[in-house]
């Protein structure tokens, strides 16, 4: 029988409840507190976190505070995270499900733990428009108070762990959201932060929980062939602890078992079976030193014969979340693939943990050690971008699984400093990994000495340099080859920027030629103060709603002086440059003869796909189908219409051409010969040299895009030109 005083002063008697002593078994002595003092800290936790969830039930039925908030701290203590950290994890729901505020936690306990718990409380007293802007709102606080303290992610992943593992007692409905959000947001977050033991359980109780038939035939299969696997990594193990004894080396070597969602991916991304996906073993070696790590390699490859295109080293070259480890796959007995990896006892337990292997992130001077600096930068400028995204949940969802998902690749800058970026990744997005003025001014780009297209995509060992110049400027189709969030970020930043710039300066314009026109040109100053009647906040929002067509000059005057409100609206209301020459080569739905303006911005010929914009006053503008003006003329979608062309052999279009290349005696020369071959007129040329790196620009007259496309082959082919595109305004 349970001795009565326990429950109430268990330091009296020596007993603790079984739930508090599982706990403190799993505490490592690592703290610099005494047993006794780490006890009552402990202690004092527990009996609050008691206390305050006290009548609380899981929906299993079990007691809320010792079968979630325990079992949380266990998962905390057997990472061998402090004190501090496992208190915040007892204490993690109190202030989202108690009567307990921050303050009454950090007068009991301190700031530190009271700022952890707050950090993991879901936001209250907040309404949402809608599930996924409270899910937005709940990891950008997450990350604010991670990007201040790790040990806030930490407690989530652990508080996330024991849900999903217990999570077949919640409603179907709850059960597909909560593994959808695991899945998609905290799984990956696990892997961007090195947690590799902790995503793969998370990704195998979402397969669980999402596909629970295939993941009860792939658990049914394992166990059928594990005794099997396990004799023959026997057999690979025997053979190379024989062989490193001669060396010295007593490594720890055993299968590695791959997660069930693992298997399960592959099968479905390669469409093979279970068994063809499963029949490649997996070994993993654990030495003590680095060099042995290299040693044993040799061993191995003496040994076995091994694939060399499967081989990486992760030693010399970390991946972004601090993940080390030799990789090699070999040829082992009966013809059978090996997967093996060589790794250090530091290696390991960063693997497995990540960020968890280095909770003291401050040394004795209050600065971050070298195992979570990087983690703690990453997740402050990834926080600094999406605060900027203006609390729009879907772009900060979209923000968020840019950084978290995908491989990555190696890059070298000129210097041999070494970069890393997401698979798919340009050289817009190297320019603004280095600095946000080098992807501003970003001109073009060499990749192993060669001029190369922005858009090209960066390849592993590539060495990558950035050409510089200050009249460049980011445009929107850099947005459909940028794939960082840094490089996005920066680049709508700007054309945001500039779109209000240019808007706020049309509609000055507007506005002078308006009251002019009506010979009101006094009303000015009364024009530009009319802002309040219209809830803006100063003249430059007014102005920019003019330049854009939001609000019209006979508007204002309705508000300010009715009996003057005789405006004409013959005035474009976009801030574009149109050319203003009337074009007969256009018909709508069949109707020849329409009043129509190319757009200076795109020059659309025959052959192009396009658009038109219906303006005010001013006819239909035509633009090409990939013009960058159209993500802003798509916010007024009602306006754009299909167009065709009606044109004839004569009819000759202006284009303008963007040549590329090394520069050399007669380059252009050679450049408008080949022009002049074809029996193209050529117009105007503008050619500038830059570091041995020649850019011309040709306006050249072409009857169709067939025509366009022949200058552009023949002009590839002249002597030392890198490419030749298509110039967009």
């Amino acid at each position: 029988m349970e001795n009565p005083i326990t429950k109430f002063a268990p330091f009296l008697v020596g007993e603790f409840p079984k739930p508090f002593q599982e706990l403190l078994d799993k505490v490592t002595s690592n703290e610099p507190l005494t047993e006794d003092d780490l006890k009552k800290e402990l202690w004092s936790a527990y009996e609050f976190g008691f206390r305050h969830h006290e009548g609380q039930k899981r929906r299993s039925g079990g007691s809320y505070f010792e079968n979630h908030c325990v079992e949380v701290a266990k998962i905390l203590a057997e990472w061998n995270m402090d004190h501090i950290t496992i208190i915040g994890g007892l204490l993690h729901d109190t202030i989202e499900d108690t009567e307990v505020n921050f303050e009454d936690i950090e007068k009991k306990f301190g700031a530190d733990v009271a700022n952890l718990v707050n950090g993991v409380s879901k936001l209250s007293g907040i309404r949402f428009t809608s599930q996924k802007a409270k899910q937005a709102g709940n990891f950008m606080k997450m990350l604010i108070s991670v990007a201040q303290d790790l040990r806030v992610i930490i407690i989530k992943f652990a508080d996330r762990l024991h849900n999903m593992s217990t999570i077949e007692y919640l409603p179907r409905i709850k059960q597909h959201r909560t593994a959808i959000e695991t899945r998609d947001v905290y799984a990956p977050l696990a892997h961007r932060l090195g947690m590799a033991r902790v995503k793969w359980l998370l990704d195998d109780l979402v397969l669980k929980t999402l596909n629970p038939d295939d993941y009860k035939k792939i658990e049914k299969k394992l166990k059928s062939s594990h005794k099997g696997r396990e004799k023959y990594i026997k057999t690979i193990t025997d053979v190379l602890l024989d062989e490193l004894e001669e060396y010295n080396i007593a490594p720890k070597v055993y299968g590695r078992p791959k997660s069930h969602a693992s298997i399960y991916s592959k099968m479905v991304e390669r469409g093979k079976t279970f068994e063809e996906i499963y029949d490649i073993l997996a070994v993993r070696i654990v030495v003590e030193k680095i060099e042995e790590c290299y040693l044993t390699l040799g061993v191995l490859h003496q040994k076995f014969k091994p694939i060399q295109e499967r081989f990486k080293d992760f030693i010399a070259t970390p991946k972004s979340n601090g993940y080390q480890s030799i990789h090699t796959t070999v040829i082992g007995p009966d013809g059978k693939l090996v997967e093996i990896q060589i790794r250090t006892e530091d290696m390991e337990q960063t693997a497995e943990i990540g960020i968890a292997a280095h909770w003291r992130y401050k040394d004795e001077n209050g600065t971050e050690t070298k195992g979570v600096d990087s983690h703690v930068k990453w997740l402050r400028e990834l926080l600094d971008i999406l605060q900027s995204e203006e609390n729009d949940p879907k772009e900060f969802m979209h923000m968020l699984k840019i950084d978290l998902f995908g491989d990555e690749i190696f890059v070298f800058t000129p210097k041999g400093d070494l970069v890393q970026l997401p698979v798919k990744s340009s050289p817009i997005d190297f320019a603004y990994h280095v600095h946000t003025e080098v992807g501003q001014t970003c001109l073009g780009a060499k990749i192993n000495h060669k001029v190369v297209p922005l858009n090209t995509e960066l390849q592993n060992g590539d060495t990558v340099e950035i050409i510089k110049s200050s009249s460049q400027n980011p445009n929107y189709g850099w947005l459909k080859f940028a794939v960082t969030s840094k490089a996005r970020n920066r680049i709508k930043r700007y054309l945001s920027k500039k779109e209000r710039d240019e808007s706020i300066k049309m509609g000055e314009e507007i506005m002078t030629k308006s009251l002019r026109r009506l010979k009101l040109k006094n009303l000015s100053d009364e024009v530009k103060d009319a802002y309040k009647k219209f809830g803006f906040g100063g003249t430059d929002q007014l102005m920019e709603a003019i330049g854009k067509g939001e609000i019209s000059i006979r508007d204002i005057l309705d508000k300010i002086r009715p009996d003057e409100a005789q405006v004409e609206e013959d005035e474009p209301s976009s801030f574009f440059s149109f050319k203003r020459k009337e074009s007969r080569n256009i018909k709508l739905e069949g109707i020849s003869n329409i009043m129509a303006n190319f757009g200076k911005c795109c020059n659309p010929i025959p052959g192009d796909d396009m658009l038109g914009f219906i303006t005010r006053g001013r006819g239909i503008t035509v633009h090409r189908s990939d013009c960058s003006s159209l993500p802003l003329l798509n916010k007024e979608s009602d306006r754009l219409v299909p167009v065709e062309w009606e044109v004839s052999r004569k009819d000759f279009f202006n284009v303008q051409l963007k040549v590329v290349g090394q520069d050399r005696k007669g380059l252009l020369k050679d450049m408008t010969e080949s022009i002049s071959k074809l029996n193209i007129n050529m117009t105007s040329v503008d050619i500038k040299v830059k570091e041995a790196v020649a850019t011309a620009i040709f306006i050249i007259q072409v009857n169709n895009l067939k025509q366009l496309d022949r200058v552009i082959r023949i002009m590839s082919k002249v002597k030392s030109i890198d490419f030749v595109e298509r110039a967009q305004r």
